[in-house]
C-alpha cells in the first residue's frame, strides 16, 4: 500500500519517528518527508539513516498553517506524531500546548484536505479518554478534530490511534529509572497505588500501521495492552540490575495525574469491536453507514471500561517485557 507512495510524518525527529521510518522504509515508498522545527535533531536522524535519498527533512512546525500545507503538497499519506506530550509542560503552559496538540492538529486536517492527501493517522493518548489534565483535554480534541475531518472531505480520510506508555521512549519512566539506578539514586515514585499502559516501540508502529491499512475513516484503534504497577515495574528493574540499596520515595500525585489510565471509556465501550486478537476498533456515536456496514459483523466488547488497573502483569512478566526491549542490558 505504501510501495511508490509520498508519506509526510509530522513530528517525525522523536522515538516513533525514527522507528516508523526504518519500518515504511521496508515497503518501498517514493519518499518520506520527515516534518519537525528541531534542525539538530533532524540532522541527527539523517546520519542515522545514512543519508538515504529516500528521506526528505523539512523544517517546520504543525502551528504554522502555511508551512504543513506546503508540507502537505503531492503527499498521499500523513503520520501525525507532533505533540507536546509531558504532562507537567502541558499544565504549567497550556496555552503552548493548545497552539501544538489543537491548533496544529486542525492545520493538518485543513491541509491534508486541502491538497487531497489520501489518508491522516494521528497518534492520541490514553490521557486522552476522561481527560483530568490539560495534555489530556488537548489530545481529546484532537481526537475529534480528526474524526470530524472525515465530514469535511469525501476523499481524505482520518483514523487516530490510542497509545498507552512506549517503553523506552524520550522522556519515559524507564530510562529515568534506569538512570537513577545506575547512578544509585533512590527513586521517586508519585503514588504507590499508581498502574499504567505499557508497549514496545514495535508495537506503537505496527499499531499506527494496521490504522492506516485496515481502516476506511471515522475509526480509532486501541491495541490490547499490557499494564503493571509503577512499583512493580521499578523493583523488577532493581532486582535485576543488583542494587538492593535503592529505595522507593513516594513523593505525591503531581497536578494532572491519575492513579488509573483508561484506553476505552464507559461511554466508548457500546460502540466499540473487537477488531481482531490485537486491536480494539471505537466507532464514533453517530458512524457513517459506511463504517456500520464494515464493522457491524465484528463482535462488540464485553467489557464497561478497558482501565490500566484490571488485569496487572506480574513481576516475572514485567521483567520478560523489559528484557525483550532491551532494557534490562
Amino acid at each position: 500500500m505504501f510501495q511508490n507512495q509520498v508519506i509526510l510524518v509530522t513530528g517525525a525527529t522523536g522515538s516513533w519517528g525514527y522507528e516508523l521510518v526504518r519500518q515504511l522504509l521496508d515497503f518501498d515508498p517514493k519518499e518520506i518527508r520527515l516534518f519537525s522545527r528541531n534542525e539538530f535533531a533532524q540532522v541527527n536522524m539523517k546520519r542515522f539513516f545514512s543519508n538515504n535519498p529516500k528521506l526528505k527533512f523539512i523544517i517546520g512546525d504543525v502551528r504554522d498553517y502555511l508551512s504543513i500545507l506546503e508540507a502537505c503538497k503531492n503527499v498521499d499519506f500523513v503520520f501525525h506524531l507532533a505533540a507536546l506530550k509531558h504532562v507537567p509542560v502541558c499544565e504549567d503552559q497550556p496555552t503552548e500546548a493548545m497552539k501544538t496538540n489543537v491548533k496544529g492538529t486542525e492545520n493538518v486536517v485543513r491541509a491534508s484536505i486541502l491538497q487531497g492527501v489520501k489518508k491522516v493517522v494521528d497518534v492520541s493518548s490514553d490521557k486522552a479518554v476522561e481527560p483530568i489534565n490539560f495534555y489530556g483535554m488537548t489530545k481529546a480534541i484532537g481526537e475529534k478534530l480528526i474524526i470530524h475531518g472525515n465530514s469535511e472531505s469525501e476523499n481524505t480520510r482520518f483514523v487516530c490511534i490510542r497509545g498507552g506508555n512506549v517503553l523506552g521512549t524520550n522522556g519515559s519512566v524507564v530510562p529515568f529509572f534506569k538512570k537513577l539506578i545506575l547512578e544509585g539514586e533512590d527513586i521517586p515514585i508519585t503514588s504507590k497505588l499508581m498502574t499504567r499502559f505499557f508497549l514496545t516501540i514495535s508495537e506503537a508502529i505496527q499499531l499506527l500501521l494496521t490504522a492506516a491499512l485496515d481502516s476506511i475513516g471515522g475509526e480509532t484503534f486501541v491495541m490490547k495492552m499490557k499494564s503493571c504497577k509503577i512499583v512493580d515495574l521499578a523493583n523488577v528493574m532493581i532486582e535485576h540490575m543488583g542494587k538492593p540499596n535503592i529505595e522507593l520515595k513516594e513523593i505525591g500525585i503531581r497536578p494532572g495525574e491519575k492513579i488509573h489510565e483508561l484506553l476505552i471509556s464507559e461511554h466508548e465501550s457500546p460502540h466499540t469491536h473487537e477488531f481482531n486478537s490485537n486491536y480494539y476498533v471505537i466507532l464514533p456515536t453517530n458512524p457513517s453507514n459506511l463504517l456500520q456496514n464494515q464493522y457491524h459483523n465484528l463482535p462488540k466488547v464485553n467489557f464497561k471500561r478497558y482501565e490500566s488497573s484490571d488485569a496487572l502483569m506480574s513481576k516475572s512478566e514485567i521483567r520478560d517485557l523489559l528484557l525483550k526491549g532491551g532494557f534490562l542490558n
